[in-house]
């Protein structure tokens, strides 16, 4: 699942990448990058994002309010008062910008040699010229904003999914070692993480109660794979801790005490056991909600990678 979760993770990257690529280099026309970023958007876009597009493909309502919105911000109103204003998609806005341009190319400057009326001729061809370029001018202006709101939501998806993607690459890294760790070194631990899984995606509180019972068997057999029980004791500071087969917490800080010179880092690890141990065993006769439970078995896996890293060290010298 996390495998999964990481190649669509990759795509949409890849893909919004993309996209940025194409409005930064104008290597694909305004067409192109509509349908495509309509295809990011199905993936990972917000709903605003997805009307929007469906708007530049399709024309604007006039009878929508997010319609409206983009009317503003895309610039295309005319005479806002009386809804008056450029409706159409933005394929249309691109084709009548060719269209007029083509329009002033055909438009040569008019030989009044002999014509009476010389001033009137060329002030309504420099009018026509004038009202070409305003319409070309407004058109551009239009299809700029579009860029723009484009490159805007395609570049915090990009930003979001690359952070998105960088936490999950970390974690599905840190998964492999912690899982060959167990499998080496507390194989009854692994047989057992896939109950718990199957438990929380349940969503029901017979399940989470039995889910967490079985997070407290995966502390406890963790506990006498790593540092299996015996009738000795060991000293850390004033406290002589007793090893025995009920003991697990105890025997954890042992081993821990033996490999980490750290105070501050073996204080957090003890505290951390204590009270992960302490509420999935307070949360087998109390509510507890699947997202509390979850978060709990994530912290027992993360804590008991963390332990079983230390475990590659070298014991202190007393």
């Amino acid at each position: 699942m996390i495998l999964m979760a990481l190649i669509r993770s990759e795509h949409e990257l890849e893909l919004a990448k993309e996209l940025l690529d194409d409005i930064e280099l104008s290597r694909a026309s305004i067409e192109t990058i509509i349908l495509k970023a309509s295809r990011l958007a199905r993936l990972c876009g917000s709903n605003e994002f997805q009307k929007w597009l469906t708007y530049e493909m399709r024309g604007y309502p006039s009878n929508v309010d997010l319609s409206l919105k983009y009317m503003g911000l895309t610039g295309r109103w005319t005479d806002k008062e009386n809804k008056m204003g450029y409706w159409i998609p933005i394929s249309q806005v691109e084709s009548s910008i060719e269209a007029k341009k083509m329009q002033l190319q055909s438009h040569s400057t008019p030989n009044v040699s002999g014509n009476p009326h010389p001033n009137r001729v060329l002030s309504e061809y420099y009018t026509t010229i004038a009202n070409i370029s305003n319409t070309i001018s407004k058109y551009n202006g239009i299809k700029t904003r579009v860029i723009s709101l484009l490159h805007s939501f395609i570049s915090d998806i990009y930003y979001d999914k690359e952070l998105e993607h960088l936490a999950e690459s970390i974690f599905e890294k840190y998964k492999k070692e912690v899982d060959s760790l167990i499998t080496n070194h507390a194989r009854d631990v692994l047989q057992q993480i896939p109950s718990v899984v199957n438990r929380l995606s349940e969503n029901e509180g017979e399940s989470v109660s039995q889910a967490l019972t079985t997070v407290r068997r995966i502390i406890d057999s963790f506990a006498d794979s790593i540092n299996p029980p015996s009738d000795e004791t060991y000293r850390i500071g004033d406290n002589e801790l007793s090893l025995g087969a009920a003991k697990h917490l105890n025997r954890l800080n042992v081993f821990v005490h033996e490999r980490v010179e750290s105070k501050s880092r073996k204080d957090k690890i003890r505290q951390n056991l204590s009270n992960l141990y302490a509420r999935v065993s307070s949360g087998v006769h109390a509510d507890v909600t699947v997202e509390e439970a979850k978060s709990l078995f994530l912290n027992c896996y993360l804590l008991l990678g963390e332990i079983l890293h230390i475990g590659q060290l070298e014991k202190l010298t007393k």
